[in-house]
C-alpha cells in the first residue's frame, strides 16, 4: 500500500480551496452584479443566464405572526396557565432594550444597516476564511437568518416539521433561494421591522423563543429591562443555544458574552467603561422554568383542563381537532375566564384540608357558580394532575361530565350518585302542582310493590320496593328505609324534606304526576354525568339520587332556586382574543325561566331549615349566622358519595366527599379519614364542614340578601 506524502496532501488541499474560492467568487460576482449593476453584469452570456436564473427564483415570502404562547387568566387577571408549542411572547422593538438591538447586530451582522439583505463582502470574507484556513465562519445576514426562521416556523405551524432544513443541512440551491428571499424581504420591510421580527422569532432555549421569553426565562425580567451584560449574553446565545447555554455551560457562555461585548466596543456601540464593567459582571441567572399546560398551572389545574376542552371541542376555533390545537398552542390567545382566584384559593385549601394525607385516595371536590350569570367561580379537588410521592393523582375532573352534550370528551369523572340532594326537585314539583308545604303525608309506608298505582301522563314508572316481592324473585328492592328509625310516621312535607326522610319523598311522589317531576329535573339542567342523557325520573331509584350527576350541574340546579327560578347555562369563557387582538367566540350568559318564582322561594324557605333544625344541623352553625343560606345534604346508599349543596342569593356551591376512583364502588363505611374513624360517612360529616367552612370564608364576597318568602298559600296547613 503506497504511503501518502503529508506535504503533497496539504498542497492538494490548499489548491482545491483556492479553486473553490475562485468559483464562489464568481458566484458572488453574479450576486453583486445583479444587486448593484445589472446592466453591466448582463454583458456576458453566462453572466446573463445566471442572472435570469436568479431573478426567476421565487421571491414571495409569507411572513406570518410566529407561534405564540396562549395565556389563561382568571376573571381578576391572575394567570392560571399557559399553553404553547413554542414559548414566545411577541413585543415591539420599542419594548426591547437598546442593548439587545445593538448586541445582536454587532455579533451577528455588523453591516446589517448597510447591505440590502445579502452582504457580498461578508460572503467573501467568510469563504476566504473557510477555504484557506479551514476555520468555519458564517456569512448569513440577519435578514437571511430571519428568512430561514420564517420558513421553518411556517413548516412547524403546519405540522410539517420533517421538512425543516437546519443551517448545516442546506444545499447550494437552498442558500441561493434564501439569498433571493432576503433581497426581496428588504424591499418590503424596513430594517427595524426585520430586526424586530428576527428578535421575536429566534430560538434561545426549548422554553424560550424570542427575546421576551428568553429574558423571562434566563433573568426573570423583560426584554425592555435587559442590562448590557444580560443582553450581550442572550445575543451570543443564538449562535449555538446548547453550547452557550449559561445554565449548562457557564464558561462557554461568558466567553461568548465577552466576545459580543468586544464587538460592541469595536463598533462604537458602547464605551470602554461600559465594556469593562459588563465583562467584570457575573452571569447572575434567575431562571424561570417554562410552565406549559394544565399540569404546570399556577392555580386551578382541573378548571384549566376544562377550559382547554371547551376550546378543543368547539368548531368555532377551527374546522378540525388539529386546527383547534394549533390555535390553542400556537395562536397567542388571551383567554379570560370566569374563575375568581379568591374563591379558588379558598376552595383548594378546603378540599386539601378535608381529606388530609389521604393514603386511601378518597375524593373531595368543591365547585361554585354564580346564580343569575352561570359563571363558574371556583373548581377544586384534592388531587394532583401528575404523579407525586404520597399524593392522590388523577387527570379526571371530579366536578364535570365525562362528555359534553355533543359527545365530545371533557375528561370528567362522570358524576357521582347525588343521594338526597335530589329530593328538593320532587318537593319543587309538589309546590308546582299547587300543594302546601305544610300538607301531611304518610311517611310510615315502606312498601311500593310492582303494581302500585303511580301517576304518569307520559310514561311508565319502573321499579318497586318490596322485600316480599324481592324474595319471590320479582325484581323488587327491599322495603324502603330511612336513615333513622323514628321517622316512619305521618309528617308535614317540609318537615320530611329538611330532615331528609326517604319515605316522605316517596309519599309525595305517590300524589304527583311523574311527568311533572321529570320536567322539573330537566328544567334545572340535571342529566347523567356519563353520557349527558336525561335523568329518568320514572325510575324510582332516581327519586333518591341513583344516577351519577356532576357537581357542577348539581350546584347550578340549586343556583336556579337562588335565582328566582331562572336557569342559567354554566359558562367559563368570558373573553378570547388572538395575538392580533381579534375577538374569538366566547360564552355569554344565557338564562331562561325554569321554575316558577314562588316555587323557588318555597324551596329556599325549607332548605334554610336543613341547617337550622334538619339533617344539616350538626354542620358549622356560623355560616347560617352570617348569611341567609339554604342547603341540602345527600348520601348514597353505600355511603360512598356524600354531599352538601347549598347557596346564598349570590353564590351556589356543591361540596362532595367520597369514592372518586374509577368504578366508584367502595362503600364509605368503617373508614379512616384524616386520622378520624367513621363507621359510615354521611353528608353532614365531611362534605358538610367542607362546604360550610368554605362558604363562611367567601360568601361575603358576593350578594347575600335574604331570600324572598313563599306566598302564604304554600304555607297553609
Amino acid at each position: 500500500m503506497a504511503r501518502i506524502n503529508p506535504l503533497g496532501s496539504r498542497l492538494v488541499s490548499a489548491l482545491l480551496r483556492v479553486l473553490a474560492l475562485l468559483a464562489v467568487s464568481a458566484l458572488c460576482g453574479v450576486l453583486t452584479a445583479s444587486l448593484v449593476v445589472p446592466s453591466v453584469a448582463a454583458a456576458g452570456v453566462a453572466m446573463r443566464n445566471s442572472i435570469i436564473f436568479f431573478n426567476n427564483l421565487p421571491s414571495e415570502l409569507a411572513v406570518e405572526t410566529p407561534s405564540q404562547s396562549t395565556t389563561v387568566l382568571s376573571a381578576d387577571g391572575k394567570q392560571i396557565a399557559t399553553f404553547y408549542a413554542e414559548n414566545r411572547v411577541k413585543v415591539g422593538l420599542d419594548q426591547m432594550s437598546p442593548y439587545i438591538k445593538d448586541a445582536i447586530v454587532a455579533i451577528e451582522d455588523s453591516r446589517f444597516y448597510e447591505h440590502a439583505g445579502v452582504d457580498p463582502q461578508g460572503i467573501l470574507r467568510a469563504l476566504a476564511s473557510n477555504l484557506t484556513s479551514g476555520e468555519r465562519q458564517g456569512a448569513s445576514t440577519l435578514t437571511q437568518q430571519y428568512v430561514t426562521n420564517v420558513i421553518n416556523e411556517s413548516l412547524l405551524s403546519a405540522d410539517k416539521g420533517q421538512q425543516v432544513i437546519l443551517s448545516g443541512q442546506k444545499s447550494v440551491g437552498d442558500k441561493v433561494r434564501e439569498v433571493k428571499l432576503a433581497i426581496e424581504l428588504e424591499k418590503k420591510f424596513t430594517k427595524d421591522q426585520i430586526l424586530e421580527g428576527y428578535l421575536n422569532i429566534v430560538f434561545f432555549n426549548r422554553d424560550a423563543y424570542g427575546i421576551e421569553a428568553a429574558s423571562r426565562h434566563f433573568f426573570s425580567t423583560t426584554a425592555k429591562d435587559l442590562t448590557l451584560p444580560q443582553a450581550a449574553l442572550l445575543a451570543g446565545l443564538v449562535n449555538s443555544p446548547s453550547f452557550y447555554d449559561p445554565a449548562v455551560n457557564p464558561e462557554n457562555s461568558i466567553q461568548r458574552r465577552n466576545q459580543v461585548l468586544d464587538s460592541m466596543l469595536t463598533q462604537g456601540k458602547i464605551s470602554q467603561a461600559d465594556h469593562d464593567a459588563a465583562v467584570a459582571a457575573g452571569v447572575e441567572l434567575k431562571i424561570t422554568p417554562g410552565k406549559q399546560g394544565c399540569a404546570a398551572a399556577d392555580m386551578a389545574p382541573y378548571f384549566c383542563d376544562y377550559i382547554s376542552h371547551l376550546i378543543l371541542n368547539n368548531p368555532a376555533y377551527g374546522g378540525s381537532q388539529a386546527d383547534r390545537e394549533r390555535v390553542l398552542y400556537r395562536g397567542g390567545l388571551t383567554i379570560t375566564t370566569t374563575l375568581d382566584s379568591r374563591l379558588q384559593a379558598a376552595a383548594q385549601a378546603q378540599v386539601d384540608a378535608t381529606a388530609g394525607p389521604n393514603p386511601d385516595k378518597w375524593g373531595a371536590a368543591i365547585v361554585s357558580i354564580a346564580p343569575g350569570t352561570g359563571k363558574i367561580l371556583a373548581m377544586a379537588q384534592n388531587t394532583v394532575f401528575l404523579p407525586q410521592p404520597g399524593k392522590f393523582d388523577t387527570q379526571l375532573n371530579f366536578n364535570v361530565d365525562s362528555k359534553d352534550a355533543k359527545g365530545s370528551d371533557l375528561n370528567g369523572a362522570g358524576g357521582f350518585q347525588p343521594g338526597s340532594t335530589m329530593k328538593p326537585f320532587t318537593f319543587a314539583e309538589w309546590l308546582n302542582e299547587g300543594k302546601s308545604m305544610k300538607a301531611m303525608v304518610d311517611a310510615s309506608r315502606r312498601t311500593y310493590p310492582l303494581d302500585f298505582p303511580w301517576k304518569s301522563s307520559c310514561g311508565k314508572v319502573l321499579g318497586a320496593y318490596s322485600t316480599q316481592q324481592k324474595n319471590a324473585g320479582l325484581g323488587a328492592a327491599d322495603d324502603l328505609q330511612n336513615n333513622d328509625e323514628g321517622f316512619y310516621r305521618r309528617m308535614a312535607v317540609d318537615y320530611g324534606l329538611y330532615n331528609s326522610i326517604n319515605t316522605a319523598t316517596f309519599a309525595e311522589a305517590s300524589q304527583l304526576d311523574f311527568c311533572g317531576i321529570q320536567k322539573m329535573v330537566d328544567a334545572v339542567g340535571l342529566h347523567s354525568g356519563v353520557d349527558n342523557a336525561p335523568v329518568n325520573m320514572h325510575q324510582l331509584g332516581n327519586l333518591l339520587g341513583a344516577i351519577g350527576v356532576a357537581p357542577l350541574h348539581l350546584a347550578n340546579a340549586f343556583a336556579t332556586f337562588a335565582n328566582d327560578g331562572k336557569y342559567c347555562t354554566p359558562i367559563a369563557l368570558v373573553d378570547v382574543t388572538d395575538a392580533a387582538g381579534r375577538k374569538l367566540p366566547a360564552e355569554a350568559t344565557t338564562c331562561r325561566d325554569a321554575v316558577k318564582p314562588d316555587v323557588a322561594h318555597g324551596v329556599s324557605a325549607v332548605l334554610q331549615d336543613v341547617l337550622k333544625r334538619g339533617s344539616g344541623v350538626y354542620i358549622n352553625p356560623k355560616v347560617q349566622n352570617q348569611f341567609p343560606v339554604a342547603a341540602k345534604t345527600g348520601t348514597s346508599n353505600n355511603n360512598g358519595a356524600t354531599w352538601v349543596v347549598g347557596y346564598t342569593s349570590g353564590l351556589a356551591t356543591a361540596s362532595f366527599f367520597g369514592d372518586a376512583l374509577e368504578g366508584q364502588k367502595r362503600p364509605g363505611q368503617n373508614i379512616t379519614v384524616n386520622g378520624n374513624f367513621y363507621k359510615a360517612i354521611d353528608g353532614y360529616m365531611l362534605a358538610g364542614p367542607q362546604w360550610a367552612n368554605y362558604m363562611q370564608q367567601v360568601a361575603g364576597l358576593y350578594p347575600s340578601a335574604p331570600f324572598p318568602p313563599p306566598p302564604a298559600s304554600m304555607t297553609k296547613p
